[in-house]
């Protein structure tokens, strides 16, 4: 059994990745989460409770993550612990700054000490986005090798993030592999994202809101999808490489948005009203990307990878995901969440 160090491991992507990596069995994932507004213990409530272990804690507390490391023999660490919402950033940059940077650092300096002394039988995967490479216009894809071209807060932490740990691989010789991945959607995603957050909108017969003309493309993956191509790379990727994953799903924002509509139309049919009649078009974010689009082809051939789920088939198992569990998306929104607009350079307090 290996045990690896998880961190993030209660959000959105971080727990639909140790179900998955549980389901392969001869993994003990250890979870590392600061169970902040978007890390939730009930997103684990279908994994058995021998089979990973759950520390709350800070990926910026040295002295814990040290700990960690001794007591668990790791022989893996995957990075998914950061702050990622790119309106949150505008609102408030500074615990972007401390968690995407500031806590990667700590965890590549307790990776570095333990590989280094320890256990030379290890691999850092760090997790991170395709919004590191900016923005893109009509035509071409990101590849690997495209230079970092930040535009947000968050994108800007995150390509930060990117850069220590690649320089922690080619200067402290740790064993790391980054992934750069497109737009994730699908069941326990925090009703921030887009998806989710027009599905509860629409539920609730709120606003629809569209940023700007909505015509923003963005390359979709099924989250599914993305834990596949993670655990694949654990396994046969190449130290110091990095790995742009996408779904080969791009889609503008507003049909997106319309695509929702049309299957609530269908399978919550409201007589004389049509979800569409929601749609509201708002002030657009400042500095909003206009595209982004992930070249995929290192990974199909390198790896032999490729994503198995259609957007239309992922979109209508999200959907009924959330329409099923609206349990979990009132206890969310009663808590931590109101649906409320974010992002509109609010001039911080502290």
């Amino acid at each position: 059994m290996k045990n690896v160090l998880v961190t993030g491991g209660c959000g959105f992507i971080g727990s639909n990745f140790v179900k998955y990596l549980i389901s392969c069995r001869n993994y003990f994932p250890v979870i590392l989460d600061k169970l902040t507004y978007a890390g939730n213990i009930t997103n684990l409530n279908q994994a058995d409770k021998n089979k990973y272990a759950l520390i709350k804690g800070d990926i910026c507390d040295k002295e814990l993550v040290n700990d960690l490391f001794i007591k668990y023999k790791f022989k893996g660490v995957f990075n998914f612990a950061a702050e990622s919402h790119v309106d949150r950033s505008i609102d408030g940059p500074r615990e972007f700054m401390q968690t995407n940077i500031f806590g990667t650092f700590n965890l590549l300096e307790s990776s570095r000490h333990y590989f280094k002394n320890i256990n030379h039988d290890f691999k850092f995967i760090h997790v991170s986005t395709d919004e590191v490479y900016g923005d893109l216009g009509e035509g071409g894809f990101f590849k690997e090798t495209d230079p970092y071209k930040p535009n947000s807060p968050y994108s800007a932490s995150k390509a930060a993030s990117d850069h220590l740990s690649k320089a922690w691989g080619r200067t402290y010789g740790l064993p790391i592999v980054i992934t750069n991945c497109s737009n994730n959607y699908g069941p326990f995603q925090f009703p921030e994202k887009l998806i989710p957050l027009i599905i509860q909108n629409a539920l609730l017969k709120k606003k629809l809101p569209i940023y700007g003309s909505g015509k923003q493309i963005r390359d979709w993956i099924y989250v599914e999808d993305h834990v596949r191509a993670l655990k694949t790379i654990s396994v046969k990727g190449k130290i110091g490489e990095s790995y742009n994953i996408g779904g080969s799903s791009e889609l503008k924002n507003i049909d997106v948005v319309k695509k929702i509509c049309i299957y609530l139309d269908r399978i919550r049919p409201i007589k004389n009203f049509t979800y569409t009649s929601l749609i509201s078009h708002v002030k657009d974010r400042p500095a909003h990307d206009f595209r982004y689009s992930i070249n995929n082809k290192k990974i199909f051939k390198n790896l032999k990878w490729k994503p198995l789920i259609k957007f239309d088939d992922g979109l209508e198992n999200t959907i009924s995901w959330y329409l099923k569990n609206q349990n979990w998306c009132k206890m969310i929104l009663h808590k931590k969440y109101k649906l409320q607009r974010l992002g509109i350079l609010k001039d911080e307090k502290k």
